[in-house]
């Protein structure tokens, strides 16, 4: 690691949070500034790879300078006061919770803004689709660096716009259908959750986060703490996706361009689970341990749901999507992520903290490759690839057949990938729950839960026999294999998948202490 003066960790921060929305400007200037290309779409796009690199390298630099001991110490903060009145400031800064998450952001960004420039999705202007997606990367990372309430909000809400525009201008058949689900859906959960911080806020006297967290703001009463839990966890729920609120979902996953879905399921997806442990755990205790049983039996009922769902869509003859499926996949690891939190023990809540960043590689590796099969094949129907076109892609696409295998095996959760540990974690914190939690009953939902991992096994294991083996006739056309934009923007995926499956402690060492600090202070 590097040594960075504070001062220079705190400009990182700000150009990453606030970098990307510049960016967003300048590629709606008549041509972006300092780059030429052929054509003035091609300028557009390579604006987008520039902006979202610089961001990249930010990122990996402030991590880089990040102090790895001290991780539950918050770094690189900014704190300045915006509505006296109100108490809101402009509180930003990073600990080993918020660090992964805001590299993994700006990585898949960047890889989708690199797909982008050689494989552009159909649709209006380049313009509109690169500040789209650099206003989406901006409200991400800033959920995932602010401290203050009111600044969480805006920054959850930022990010509705510019994914209804993807979808809806850039998506395929269904589009405008599953982008207003979509947005109808988020924007009714967040105005319930609104009113649970608008509570919190009032009641506790500051929208601040950190004071919070600790004994700097007045205390809570349970019962304002049962009515925060509820109505903040019904608006993170619905972002996560938690079973039953999850059914906007797949529609979106099916409809949005390639990178649109790789960022729905890398990134945003995991700003609902990052609200859990960020404002609920250390801030309302005890309204959630009051809901903490039931969050646990609706993530195990999600789990077996996604995996039922993904079976349904894998067997032969329904007709199934395998965007869809992956979608549905989603909704069960997903719950894997909302047992462990539900668990309040730093085993299960760190479990799901390493599962949310395994999913964000994995499935955002899949999603790629589904995207590079539909390129190929014109679909992504199960049937028509199975049985007429994409028939034994290990022979018609060796590098790519074999990259799907790697993804399926990965996130079912085989040793040695990243998709093992957050699960299993996950798992052992069921198994034992926090001090005032039934175990009895947490032990009936690590039961599930373990069922659960047996049923991804096996729709996985389908897809991967009925895409990629089989016999390959002799005259069967073949496909174009893994391009070289396609190696660019997929090898960090995979490498990353395999670091983490390997070491662990890159991530655990990261987020356990923060994690242990948290719930300290989330038991005062």
């Amino acid at each position: 690691m590097i040594d960075i003066n504070e001062s220079v960790m705190q400009v990182l921060l700000a150009f990453i949070v606030v970098g990307p929305l510049l960016g967003a400007a300048a590629a709606l200037l008549p041509a972006p500034p300092g780059l030429k290309g052929k054509s003035p779409e091609q300028a557009v796009l390579r604006h987008g790879v520039t902006v979202t690199g610089a961001v990249l390298i930010a990122a990996i630099v402030l991590a880089l300078g990040f102090d790895h001991d001290q991780p539950s110490k918050m770094q690189a903060s900014t704190d300045i006061s915006w509505i006296p009145a109100l108490d809101v400031r402009i509180h930003l800064g990073i600990d080993g919770i918020s660090l992964p998450l805001l590299v993994l952001t700006a990585l898949l960004t960047f890889l989708c803004a690199l797909y982008s420039y050689f494989k552009m999705p159909a649709g209006p202007t380049p313009k509109a689709f690169v500040a789209l997606l650099l206003v989406l990367e901006s409200g991400t990372l800033a959920t995932f660096a602010v401290l203050d309430l009111l600044l969480f909000f805006l920054a959850f809400e930022m990010v509705l716009i510019p994914m209804y525009f993807l979808i809806a201008r850039w998506g395929g058949e269904g589009r405008s259908q599953a982008a207003w689900r979509f947005i109808l859906y988020t924007l009714l959960g967040s105005v319930v959750m609104l009113l649970g911080l608008l509570l919190i806020g009032i009641k506790a006297g500051t929208f601040d986060m950190m004071a919070l967290a600790t004994d700097n703001a007045r205390p809570l009463t349970t019962s304002v703490q049962v009515i925060a839990v509820l109505a903040i966890g019904i608006g993170l729920a619905v972002k996560t996706p938690m079973w039953p609120l999850h059914s906007w979902l797949p529609d979106a996953h099916t409809a949005a361009p390639t990178v649109g879905s790789v960022l729905l399921a890398g990134v945003l997806l995991k700003m609902g689970t990052y609200g859990f442990v960020r404002i609920l755990l250390p801030i309302a205790p005890d309204g959630f341990r009051t809901f903490a049983p039931y969050l646990a039996a609706l993530a195990v009922v999600g789990i077996i749901y996604g995996s039922l769902a993904c079976l349904a869509l894998a067997k032969q003859g329904a007709k199934g999507d395998l965007k869809r499926l992956i979608a549905y996949s989603s909704v069960g690891h997903m719950g894997f992520v909302l047992l462990g939190i539900s668990t309040m023990t730093p085993t299960g809540v760190n479990g799901a903290l390493f599962a949310n960043i395994a999913h964000g590689l994995i499935t955002g590796l899949l999603f790629f490759l589904v995207g590079a099969l539909k390129d190929r094949t014109g679909t992504t129907d199960l049937d028509t690839l199975a049985e007429e076109t994409g028939a034994a892609l290990y022979g018609k696409a060796p590098r790519l057949g074999g990259l799907l295998a790697f993804a399926a095996v990965a996130s079912l959760g085989l040793p040695g990938l990243a998709g093992f540990w957050g699960e299993m974690l996950a798992l052992f914190g069921a198994f034992q729950p926090a001090e005032g939690l039934n175990r009895a009953a947490f032990l009936t939902f690590m039961a599930i839960g373990a069922f659960g991992t047996l049923l991804t096994a096996a729709y996985l294991l389908i897809v991967v026999r009925r895409v990629c083996m089989g016999a390959l006739p002799h005259d069967a056309p073949r496909l174009t294999d893994v391009r070289s934009y396609e190696f660019a923007a997929w090898t960090p995926l995979v490498v990353l998948t395999v670091v983490a499956g390997l070491w662990p402690k890159a991530l655990l060492g990261l987020s356990d202490p923060a994690v242990q600090q948290l719930l300290a202070g989330g038991t005062r």
